[in-house]
């Protein structure tokens, strides 16, 4: 199991993951999370951050048609398709280890493949990354769970986490935050700038 695999998940995932990392990387964005959801219709959601946060609107218009002239050629997807690029929120999925790290303190779920003491589902204070090992404080105690053992996690919506969000935003610049969780998709390029 690679470390990427809460990035991307299936194997499809994964094989979007190769084709998109490079790009989103070129234009100095970082890819948080892509997944393939097949339903009535074909979406492909990329989330993609800034490596210190505060990504923008423009910034997301920008990702999405870069990554949609690489689809066009490389073609991977069969069926037709929206792409949906996104900012990771404030709730963000943490999805690589120095997103446990970088938000240490926070409080986060977490679920993980197999039962650890007879449970899958973490609720509680993150509290750092030690090795290979995201460490969480519970109402036991501070537990260890190997990065590669968990397959989803997320930060808690908390009045805190919003405070700190905001604070990060206003000291960098960034746009007001009703904007936060504004979506991209390629058929809309217009926006609401």
């Amino acid at each position: 199991m690679s470390n990427n695999d809460l990035i991307a998940k299936a194997a499809i995932d994964r094989r979007m993951a190769e084709i998109i990392t490079p790009v989103i990387e070129d234009l100095g964005f970082e890819l948080v999370r892509v997944r393939l959801m097949s339903g009535k219709s074909t979406i492909l959601q990329i989330m993609a951050d800034r490596p210190d946060g505060g990504i923008e609107v423009d910034d997301l218009a920008l990702i999405s048609q870069s990554i949609g002239a690489t689809l066009d050629v490389e073609d991977p997807i069969l069926d037709e398709y929206t792409l949906e690029v996104s900012s990771p929120g404030i709730d963000r999925p943490l999805t690589r280890l120095k997103d446990f790290e970088a938000f240490e303190g926070y409080e986060a779920k977490i679920e993980t493949e197999e039962l650890i003491d007879g449970r899958r589902r973490f609720k509680g204070e993150l509290a750092g990354v030690e090795g290979d090992e995201v460490l969480i404080n519970v109402e036991e105690g501070t537990i260890g769970l190997k990065f590669e053992w968990l397959t989803d996690a997320k930060l808690v919506l908390t009045d805190e986490l919003i405070r700190e969000m905001l604070r990060q935003r206003k000291a960098s610049g960034a746009i007001d935050e009703t904007k936060f969780d504004e979506i991209q998709t390629d058929e809309s390029d217009e926006g609401e700038n």
